[in-house]
C-alpha cells in the first residue's frame, strides 16, 4: 500500500480533536488535574470513569478493561472498526462519525463512492481516472516522484489527467456483500481496475489515462513510484491497446515525435514539444499509431526510442514498417544508453536540448528522403516552467553549440549547427546481432521501459 505522508498524519493528529471525537460518541468528560479529562470508556462497560484524554497532547488512554489508547487515528480505527488507511480517509474528509461505537467490521463505508453504480464501462473508467487524478494532488510522495523525473508540471498533470493509486478506491466502494457493491466491483474487475482479490491493480503507481481523441478513457498505464513486491514497474489494463497516446496533438502536424514509452513522451511535452506520441514499448507500435499518423497528414516521423540495443531494434522495425507506407523516418540519437526522459534531465534546459536532438535526427533509410525535411521550426512551444533559463552570456546559437558539446561528451557525435542537414542512417543493413529481430512483426502490449 502507498504510504500516507508523514505531513498528512501529523496534521490530522494535531488538528482533529480527540475530545470532540469522543464526545460525539457519547462520552461526557470532567476535568481531572491540570491537563486531563476523564470520562467513561466508550469501548467497554465502565462503571468507574477510566477514559483519559490529554488535551495538550491530543492523546487518549483507557485505564480500565480495554487498556487501549493512542491518537485520533487509533480512536477512529477502534470506534468504527476500520483499518488504519480507512480511518485516515475518514478524518481527512471530515466525515460525520457520530453514532454507535464498538469494535466491529464496518459493512457500509461512510466515504462516498467515486464510481457510480449502473453506469457504462467508459463512464466508470472515466470516474476512476477522476478519482486517481484528485488523489495525486494530495499525494506528496507521488508528486515528488514526478519532480524527480522532471515532470511535475501543472499543465501536464491537468492536460493528461495524471493520477495516483494509493489503494483507497476500494475503501470507498460499496462492500461486496451488498448487491450494489458486488455489481460495481464486478464491473471494475472486468475493466481490470480491480483484481479478482478486490485489490487495485494500479496500487502504488502513477496512472496515465490512455484516452481517445474525444477525451474518453480507453485504458490506463501505471508506473510504480517505488519498489513493489513481485510486480512489474510498468502495467497496462488487460486487453489490446485501443488508442495512440496523445494522438490529438498530431492534428495539422507534418512531423510527429514517436517515443518508446509514455514517460518519454511526457518529457517532450513538458519541454514544449507537443506533437509527440508514444509506443507501448519497443514492440508496442500498433495499427492505432499508423492510423493516427495517416489521418492527421503526418509525413515525417522522428523516432525517439531509447538509445540501447532493444530501442535500436524497435526503431528499425518501426522505420521499416512506416517507410513501406510512404513515411520518412529519422532516428533521434540520444547518447548511448539514455532515453528521452533521462536526456532531458541531464542536458538542461530540456526545451533547447531536445530541440537540438530533434533537428539532428538521422535519416533511417537508403538513398535520400522522399521529401526535403525542414526541422528548423522544431522549437519548444514554451520553456518548461521548472527549467532554469540559459546563461545570459549565451545567445541562441551559442546555447545550441553548448548542448551539442554536452551531447558529444556522452558518446554521440552531433553537429553543433542546429540547421545541419539530416544524416543518413541505413536501417536496412542492421548489425548481425539485430538483423533478425529488426524484422519482427510488431505487436501491442509490450512492457514500457522508462
Amino acid at each position: 500500500m502507498a504510504r500516507v505522508a508523514d505531513v498528512v498524519l501529523e496534521k490530522l493528529k494535531r488538528d482533529v480533536s480527540v475530545r470532540r471525537l469522543a464526545e460525539v460518541k457519547g462520552v461526557v468528560f470532567k476535568k481531572s488535574g491540570d491537563d486531563n479529562l476523564l470520562g467513561h470508556c466508550p469501548f467497554h462497560e465502565d462503571k468507574t470513569p477510566s477514559f483519559v484524554v490529554s488535551e495538550k497532547k491530543n492523546l487518549w488512554h483507557c485505564l480500565g478493561a480495554c487498556r487501549a489508547g493512542g491518537s485520533v487515528i487509533d480512536f477512529v480505527m477502534k470506534a468504527e472498526g476500520v483499518t488504519f488507511r480507512h480511518a485516515v480517509e475518514l478524518l481527512r474528509e471530515g466525515v460525520d462519525l457520530s453514532g454507535a461505537v464498538g469494535p466491529r467490521v464496518a459493512t457500509v463505508p461512510k466515504l462516498a463512492s467515486p464510481v457510480e453504480d449502473g453506469v457504462d464501462d467508459a463512464t466508470a473508467l472515466g470516474q476512476v481516472v477522476g478519482y486517481y487524478h484528485r488523489t495525486l494532488k494530495d499525494s506528496p510522495e507521488a508528486l515528488e516522484y514526478l519532480a524527480s523525473r522532471g515532470l511535475r508540471d501543472d499543465a501536464a498533470i491537468s492536460h493528461f489527467q495524471l493520477g495516483f493509486s494509493n489503494r483507497t478506491l476500494g475503501l470507498r466502494l460499496p462492500h461486496a456483500n451488498r448487491e450494489a457493491g458486488a455489481r460495481l466491483r464486478g464491473q471494475l474487475q472486468q475493466l481490470g481496475v480491480l483484481r479478482d482479490t478486490g485489490h487495485e491493480a494500479m496500487r502504488g503507481r502513477l496512472v496515465v489515462p490512455l484516452v481517445d481523441e474525444a477525451g474518453v478513457a480507453r485504458g490506463l498505464y501505471g508506473r510504480a513510484i517505488g519498489p513493489l513486491k513481485n510486480a512489474s514497474n510498468h502495467l497496462y489494463l488487460p486487453g489490446p491497446h485501443q488508442v495512440a497516446f496523445n494522438s490529438a496533438a498530431l492534428a495539422g502536424q507534418s512531423t510527429a515525435i514517436l517515443c518508446e514509452a509514455v514517460f518519454d513522451a511526457l518529457a517532450f511535452w513538458v519541454a514544449g514539444h507537443r506533437n509527440v506520441t508514444a509506443a507501448y514499448g519497443t514492440e508496442g507500435f500498433t495499427a492505432h499509431h499508423v492510423e493516427a499518423l495517416r489521418r492527421h497528414g503526418v509525413r515525417d516521423v522522428l523516432i525517439a526510442f531509447d538509445r540501447d540495443d532493444a530501442g535500436d531494434v524497435g526503431a528499425a522495425a518501426v522505420a521499416q514498417q512506416l517507410g513501406a507506407l510512404g513515411f520518412d523516418c529519422y532516428r533521434v540519437l540520444f547518447p548511448r544508453g539514455m532515453d528521452a526522459n533521462e536526456y532531458a534531465l541531464k542536458v538542461q534546459p530540456a526545451s533547447k536540448s531536445l530541440a537540438v536532438a530533434l533537428r539532428q535526427a538521422a535519416f533511417m533509410g537508403t538513398g535520400l528522403p522522399r521529401r526535403v525535411a525542414d526541422f528548423s521550426s522544431l522549437a519548444a512551444v514554451s520553456p518548461a516552467p521548472a527549467e532554469a533559463p540559459p546563461a545570459e552570456s549565451e545567445d541562441g546559437a551559442q546555447g545550441e553549440k553548448r548542448v551539442a558539446r554536452a551531447t558529444a561528451a556522452k558518446t554521440v557525435t552531433v553537429s553543433a549547427s542546429a540547421d545541419s542537414a539530416p544524416k543518413a542512417l541505413d536501417t536496412h543493413a542492421p548489425s548481425p546481432a539485430t538483423s533478425q529481430a529488426s524484422t519482427t512483426t510488431l505487436r501491442a502490449g509490450s512492457q514500457a521501459t522508462s
